[in-house]
């Protein structure tokens, strides 16, 4: 195993010949994709890791400078494909891991054959003729929470994003794995995800990009998944599916699972 394999813990699953990539999302890991794994071991290898800063990877190893915009992260994934001598992948990224994908596919377009965009966003603050949920205050007061008592906060966070109460498996999961992370990384990585504005490199992106989103995202809305697809350099088509929650493929598998694969395995306009 390569040393960027394993700083990220690299798992490679199934025996296909296509090759996808799963993204997590901030404050999760490679786990949060275990509901959908099982449907893509027969026809795919699977490749899975965790990102730099996630509570399952070594805090020792995350670089302050290196990660202080979401290009660091964009290019690990360039990384372990070189690493993994991989090529037209199609690339499942969550959250800021789509964007993610988005950044290392305008610099190496051959790794992808597709992106499939899950709760994706080029901007989380509102500006003038773009809404995208949040204004400076809302982020200010969430980072002072952040601050002031972690734990507290991944609670009360943790119900909000995945929509749904404190009971359920969803939250209680979700809770644990931004719990794992260094309290100090996970504020680093959530101002640079809520501060970060890559509207003016869409146009750059010009691998198939599929939209996913849910109809009811505090983090994300619906409008963005729109913005996204009219903006996008390439082709690209927006599915919202009538789920609630940022987290949808953690907390409503059985309606994304199949939605998921379906743009997985089907073109655009196909």
């Amino acid at each position: 195993m390569g040393v960027v394999e394993q700083a990220h813990n690299v798992k490679i699953l199934g025996s296909g010949h296509r090759t996808i990539i799963l993204a997590h999302g901030f404050g999760t890991d490679q786990s949060v994709w275990k509901h959908l794994v099982p449907h893509l071991l027969e026809d795919y290898k699977v490749v899975l890791f965790d990102n730099m800063g996630a509570g399952t990877t070594n805090p020792e190893y995350f670089d302050f400078d290196r990660y202080a915009t979401l290009e660091g992260y964009a290019y690990d994934v360039i990384g372990i494909c070189e690493e993994l001598r991989l090529s037209s992948c199609v690339y499942v990224g969550h959250s800021m891991s789509a964007m993610i994908g988005a950044i290392a596919s305008i610099a190496r377009p051959d790794l992808f054959s597709k992106l499939v965009m899950i709760s994706g966003s080029p901007r989380y603050l509102n500006d003038v003729d773009y809404f995208g949920g949040f204004e400076q205050e809302d982020l200010d007061q969430l980072f002072e929470a952040m601050q002031s008592n972690y734990k507290a906060w991944c609670s009360g966070w943790a119900p909000l994003a995945v929509g749904g109460d404190m009971e359920s498996v969803a939250v209680q999961e979700f809770s644990r794995s931004l719990f794992n992370m260094r309290p100090d990384i996970a504020l680093t990585v959530l101002k640079i995800i809520f501060h970060s504005d890559l509207r003016h490199l869409l146009c750059h992106v010009t691998v198939p990009c599929h939209i996913i989103q849910s109809m009811k995202d505090m983090a994300v809305p619906v409008v963005v998944a729109e913005y996204l697809h009219q903006n996008l350099g390439g082709e690209s088509i927006v599915e919202v599916m009538s789920t609630d929650g940022h987290l949808p493929q953690l907390s409503s598998p059985a309606v994304v699972i199949p939605v998921v694969l379906r743009h997985i395995r089907c073109e655009i306009g196909v």
